[in-house]
């Protein structure tokens, strides 16, 4: 397909069909909440305002559509850079909605409409729409990626010579295959051809040398070219900027010297030297320190009164089942800043179990050791429900990466590149990494990768994301 017509159908047609979608995702969402707040058992709650009538409440569902909508665009949701992004689109929901509801509450502050708005209302259509409509965008990402439209919509990628950035990024494209990349394939560059002859056979298309970088961008219909290395003259790098240049296509590079913390990169000046490096982290930042806090206290207060029924019952088949131990657990874990705390979980295992524990990461699925009713809490990561106490204690967050023992994090430090800045910030009781599946006995340096993605791209919404998809995806099927 040209790429003018790629780039319409991804620019232009689809995001309008999207829009189109969102809107009637939205409306339907806002009105599901004025029957919730208004018709059904839910309206017992609030105080009875009988002029509330659909009719006269429908104009303020319709502006409320027009703000919702306009909000998610202002925050990129109809970027086509999202369009095959699931967790960034999602992010864009929440921030938008999250919006809407602040000044829809700030507008009822400071006027008087007719009929009056409820803040009831407001706070269930928060919720409908946020899951209607990331309801309606998982569909519409389910049907693009299985059928024949995805194609068309995944923007053409090229690499500009081969070594280990360029074998990474090749394998984090070709593994997902809805990825909004496609991998057109490898312009290698001088030293790489041997590199790549040595390739694993999955390696990517060779596409030729880099004297013919004008023939295959036309042929190839390239949208991108990435530079995975940076070593080269500046004469030749001039030429293949202006060779994008010319053909209209997209140029990034692989910034080698930097390894993590890329979103914390900033361009500075030491008089009149430009000076490339990591400025302070989001998460670090003062006011949002704060709010992660907050947010931490909240989940804390209202995820132990929720617990505590449940936490009472295991304890009772935790004594039935063992009369001997303790109900609770302890264990010294490393935490920010590389300080010790104490981490407190229900008992899954016999008494004498921590005497054979020092040299296990994490336990086998049908480990001795474990009780009838501890292989059944930590199947469903049910013991971890008194962690809720170590976030409102400050030892821990809601969302952060998962704490190890100091002897495991001594050894992790010398074997796994970049383990040690896990500890920049608190550990948490769930995260990116095990969101995405990696628990108990899985790639350590893929939990590493993912725990550092979170650092350098935190912000409130993120921990929002994490803390909902861990209600979907609570059930630890790897730790046992």
């Amino acid at each position: 397909m040209p790429r003018a017509a790629s780039n319409s159908l991804r620019e232009t047609v689809v995001p309008l069909a999207l829009l189109a979608g969102d809107t009637v995702a939205t409306f339907a969402g806002l009105a599901l909440s004025y029957w919730l707040r208004y018709a059904s058992p839910l309206a017992r709650l609030g105080l009875a305002v009988p002029e509330a009538t659909f009719a006269r409440y429908l104009p303020l569902l319709l502006v409320g559509v027009a703000l919702l909508v306009g909000a998610f665009a202002q925050f990129g949701l109809y970027d086509s850079r999202l369009l095959l992004r699931r967790y960034q689109s999602l992010n864009a929901i929440l921030k938008g909605a999250a919006f809407w509801l602040f000044a829809y509450l700030g507008v009822w502050l400071l006027s008087k409409l007719d009929p009056p708005i409820s803040r009831l209302f407001a706070l269930i259509a928060f919720a409908c729409v946020v899951l209607l409509l990331s309801a309606w965008r998982t569909l519409a990402l389910a049907i693009v990626a299985r059928g024949p439209l995805l194609a068309r919509l995944r923007r053409r990628a090229v690499l500009l010579g081969w070594n280990d950035d360029a074998r990474t990024l090749a394998g984090e494209i070709q593994r997902d295959p809805s990825h909004p990349f496609a991998l057109a394939g490898v312009v290698t560059l001088g030293g790489d051809t041997s590199a790549f002859a040595h390739a694993a056979p999955a390696r990517p298309r060779e596409l030729g040398h880099l004297a013919d970088l004008d023939t295959i961008l036309a042929r190839e219909s390239v949208d991108l070219v990435i530079l995975t290395r940076l070593d080269l003259p500046p004469e030749q790098l001039r030429r293949i900027m202006e060779a994008c240049e010319r053909a209209y296509v997209e140029w990034k590079a692989v910034p080698g010297a930097f390894d993590i913390f890329l979103s914390g990169l900033r361009l500075q000046t030491i008089g009149r030297v430009p000076v490339l490096g990591v400025e302070e982290l989001a998460i670090n930042r003062l006011f949002n320190r704060g709010l992660k806090r907050g947010f931490d206290l909240a989940g804390a207060l209202v995820g132990l009164v929720l617990a505590t029924p449940v936490v009472l019952a295991l304890a009772a088949l935790i004594k039935r089942e063992s009369p001997g131990g303790p109900v609770f657990f302890r264990q010294t874990r490393v935490g920010a800043g590389h300080g010790a705390f104490t981490l407190w979980k229900l008992r899954s295992m016999t008494p004498d179990a921590a005497a054979t524990d020092a040299a296990r990461q994490s336990t086998a699925r049908n480990d001795p050791r474990l009780l009838r009713v501890g292989a059944f809490i930590r199947r469903w990561n049910l013991d971890e429900l008194p962690q809720f106490w170590n976030v409102l204690r400050g030892d821990m967050s809601l969302v952060g990466p998962r704490p190890e023992r100091p002897h495991h994090v001594d050894h992790l430090a010398g074997t796994i590149p970049h383990y040690l800045p896990r500890h920049l910030v608190k550990p948490g009781m769930t995260g990116w990494a095990q969101i995405n599946g990696l628990r108990g006995d899985s790639d350590i340096a893929a939990r590493v990768q993912h725990d550092i993605y979170y650092i350098e791209n935190w912000s409130i919404w993120l921990d929002v994301q994490i803390v909902l998809l861990t209600f979907v995806r609570w059930r630890n099927a790897n730790a046992y």
